[in-house]
């Protein structure tokens, strides 16, 4: 989908709703904004996110964020969140998200104690360019380290060892930064569950305030899916994926992390992921940089996935919108429950429209220890975050 800015579609129909409600005194919450960063020096084999392994174009890409953002001032007003995600956002120069920082805080009101993450490889972080984000206004770090187990890191391509990973925590504490987020990843070929546990138990001591343990998927299109298809590579089964998981959950959650949502953990509901939680909210957002998504409430839309593409739209004075999709309201309230069943805060009981046979459906999975019922609303248990992508089909 190619739009232009004084043409019709997408934008037009955006521009003259957020005009209405000005107009009505709707005061909005703060949006969050996304910023893909999509470069990288390698390929991991199960990443399905796009990026690209030249980072020759980061200047041309930085400037076209820039005029790519020039086209929402006026449609996206006021964040609390910003996350520089990819990709591999330590890879840039410091200058280059300060840069973007600074271009952000001129066309939109960035409230004074937002959330900004980085997204960052252990192997790219020196002390210089730790002091260097921390100084941009930047006070989150998710750092990737998918696991502490050499093996493990060897499997999965990864550029650190374990040496490497504990090195920048120890630099990034030492740098000042208070709220850290550590990426873990289960069910890798050949880990048992002792070698999570160990995993685990270092992670833990390392005292993050958040942490997001994801299952290893073979998604397709990348080079893990490819193997897995043909019979390459083998991956843990159904039974065993469950007990990684809650393993997971209940070693966490005996020191202190709570289980908010189905991948991550936190240290109190201070230490949620707030811009994430945008995404688990259904609450607005914007995305910037190539494959990156957006969704106004109501409207989602994607930008050209390649940055080949992005580039030449931009340059063009064109949106890069790849395509959109208008949500109905039965499409609206599906991804309600589709998200909602995915986090601690559940989903509301008028939200689930029951009847006499979802009633039945809604008294079975109590039962069965899949939901908590809590005043108005039906909570997952670690039981029911195993099945909660399916738990809203019981109520379409």
């Amino acid at each position: 989908m190619d739009v232009h800015p004084k043409s019709g579609g997408l934008f037009k129909k955006m521009k003259d709703e957020s005009r209405v409600e000005e107009e009505r005194g709707v005061v909005r919450a703060a949006d969050g904004l996304y910023v893909h960063v999509p470069f990288c020096l390698s390929r991991c084999p199960y990443c399905h996110f796009y990026s690209t392994v030249d980072p020759a174009f980061i200047p041309d890409w930085a400037a076209a964020v820039e005029r790519e953002a020039v086209f929402y001032r006026s449609l996206f007003t006021r964040f609390d969140t910003i996350y520089f995600g990819g990709g591999t956002p330590s890879l840039l120069p410091t200058n280059i998200p300060g840069r973007l920082l600074e271009v952000f805080r001129r066309l939109f009101s960035i409230d004074s104690a937002a959330e900004i993450t980085l997204e960052a490889n252990p192997g790219d972080l020196t002390p210089e360019s730790l002091q260097g984000f921390k100084g941009l206004g930047i006070n989150r770090i998710s750092l990737g380290v998918q696991s502490l187990d050499d093996r493990d890191l060897r499997f999965l391509k990864r550029r650190h060892t374990a040496a490497q990973a504990l090195e920048a925590v120890e630099g990034i504490r030492g740098a000042g930064f208070k709220n850290l987020s550590l990426d873990l990843i289960y069910g890798i070929p050949g880990q048992t569950a002792e070698t999570w546990q160990e995993t685990l138990e270092k992670a833990a001591r390392l005292q993050p305030e958040h942490l997001s343990c994801y299952e290893l998927t073979a998604e397709p299109g990348t080079v893990l899916g490819r193997a897995v298809r043909t019979g390459g590579v083998g991956l843990p089964g159904e039974n065993e994926r469950r007990d990684f998981f809650l393993q997971t959950s209940s070693f966490l959650a005996a020191r202190g992390y709570e289980h908010y949502e189905v991948s991550n953990f936190a240290r109190g509901t201070v230490h949620y992921a707030r811009h994430n939680q945008k995404y688990w909210d259904h609450r607005r957002y914007l995305g910037l940089g190539p494959s990156a998504h957006s969704f106004d409430g109501r409207r989602r839309w994607w930008n050209a996935r390649t940055l080949k593409s992005y580039l030449e739209r931009l340059g063009q004075g064109r949106l890069p919108a790849g395509g959109e999709e208008t949500l109905t309201p039965e499409q609206r309230r599906l991804e309600v429950l589709l998200l909602g069943f995915r986090t601690r805060s559940g989903v509301a009981l008028k939200d689930l429209s029951l009847n006499r046979e979802r009633e039945k459906v809604l008294t079975a999975l109590e039962e069965n220890g899949k939901i908590i019922r809590q005043q108005d609303r039906m909570i997952p248990t670690p039981a029911g975050f195993l099945v909660a992508d399916r738990l809203p089909l019981f109520f379409c």
